[in-house]
């Protein structure tokens, strides 16, 4: 990989105001969802707030961020410094959803036969040891979701979105910028599909299966996870449609591209969390 020799020294950027613009955007954002969820006035407006603050906030950050790689102000060592640091953040991202997964496991295995086992109903009357726990007297019954049906589907179009961006990826090592471009379009329009058809399956089990947040602790982690998974899911669609529009704009060369590496590398990453819930949550 080559590096223009204006960059020989360490690049240090210059004090920015956007991560507390970014704060500020997160303060909003939380606080609109805890008035949302809470049925209480202005939550909406919060969110909105927020939602437009961050989308000022990207578009800020990312453009200077660009402008310094477009710019040639990096070198080998920034490069590799990039790349230790996406690693890191893949770390504690997988770190991140070992707890829920613990969490989870800790409940099924561990916390509900212990409970079920007691001489003295531990909860309440008729408590079995079963996974979901139907809740004291079918009190506000609900219907677990099951695998073969929209879980599948969103587990056949993240694992071809992964495809896709690998073909981008050999497109922009060939030099193949049509490839590129068009990998690149598949992969968002598949990360787009996925979520748009996980509202639909929220949407289902709040007004059908009658799956709340409030639904014992089977609703609680099942949102937790599968909530957080598609969060991350939008930030990666959020990155892609940015490199695919530096892709359209001309950016990248089969020898400079980490900014395309770093993104394929979270989505892949998405890809795999995917794969444990769909086993764990949703067939299991």
């Amino acid at each position: 990989m080559s590096y223009p020799a204006s960059a020989s020294r360490y690049f240090v950027p210059e004090p920015s105001h956007w991560p507390v613009v970014g704060s500020l955007a997160l303060l909003l954002l939380a606080t609109g969802a805890i008035l949302t969820f809470n049925s209480i006035a202005y939550g909406g407006y919060f969110l909105l707030g927020g939602s437009a603050v961050l989308t000022v906030m990207l578009f800020g950050w990312f453009g200077r961020v660009i402008g310094e790689s477009e710019g040639q102000r990096y070198n080998l060592q920034v490069d590799r410094s990039f790349r230790w640091s996406m690693a890191w953040f893949i770390f504690s991202e997988v770190m991140f959803f070992a707890a829920f997964f613990g969490a989870l496991f800790y409940v099924r295995v561990l916390s509900i036969p212990d409970l079920a086992s007691a001489e003295q109903a531990a909860l309440w009357e008729g408590f079995k040891n079963q996974w979901p726990t139907a809740g004291p007297a079918a009190k506000d019954a609900f219907t677990p979701m099951h695998a073969w049906g929209i879980p599948a589907i969103n587990t056949l179009l993240l694992l071809s979105s992964g495809a896709t961006v690998t073909w981008a990826h050999w497109g922009l090592v060939a030099n193949k910028r049509q490839q590129l471009i068009i990998g690149l379009f598949l992969t968002v329009l598949l990360g787009l599909l996925f979520l748009g058809l996980q509202v639909y399956e929220y949407r289902e089990a709040y007004s059908h299966f009658n799956l709340k947040m409030t639904t014992g602790v089977y609703g609680s982690t099942f949102y937790m996870l599968t909530g957080f998974h598609g969060f991350h899911v939008t930030l990666g669609a959020t990155m892609l449609i940015v490199i695919l529009l530096r892709a359209m704009k001309g950016h990248f060369t089969p020898e400079r591209h980490f900014a395309f590496e770093a993104v394929a590398w979270y989505w892949h990453f998405v890809d795999v969390v995917w794969l444990g819930l769909f086993v764990v949550v949703y067939w299991l």
